[in-house]
C-alpha cells in the first residue's frame, strides 16, 4: 500500500469552482484500479492551500492512474484554478 500526497495552492476566489472539480476528479478515481481510498484537506486560515491525502494497492496503480485518460481530463478542468504546479509526494510503510 502506497499513500500518495498532492499540495495544491488556488486561485483567490476560486475555492468553490476548485472543489466542484476536486470532487468530480475524486469521483473518477474511485473508479480507477487499486485505489483504496482519499480525503481531500484545507489549511486552517489558508482557503487556497488544499491537500489531497490518496491511498493505493501499489505503485503501478497509481501509475496508471496517475497516466490515464480520465484523469487527464479531470486535470484539464484542475489546472486552470491553481497558482502554481501541484506537488506530489509519494509514501510508503516503513520496514523495520
Amino acid at each position: 500500500m502506497i499513500k500518495i500526497i498532492i499540495e495544491r495552492r488556488i486561485m483567490p476566489g476560486l475555492e468553490e469552482e476548485y472543489e466542484e472539480a476536486a470532487r468530480e476528479a475524486m469521483r473518477q478515481s474511485l473508479g480507477a484500479r487499486g485505489f483504496v481510498g482519499g480525503e481531500s484537506l484545507v489549511e486552517l486560515g489558508h482557503s487556497d492551500r488544499r491537500l489531497m491525502i490518496t491511498k493505493w494497492r501499489d505503485m503501478r496503480a497509481w501509475k496508471e492512474w496517475y497516466t490515464s485518460e480520465e484523469r487527464s481530463r479531470v486535470m484539464q478542468r484542475l489546472l486552470p484554478l491553481l497558482t502554481e504546479e501541484e506537488r506530489i509526494r509519494i509514501y510508503e510503510p516503513t520496514t523495520h
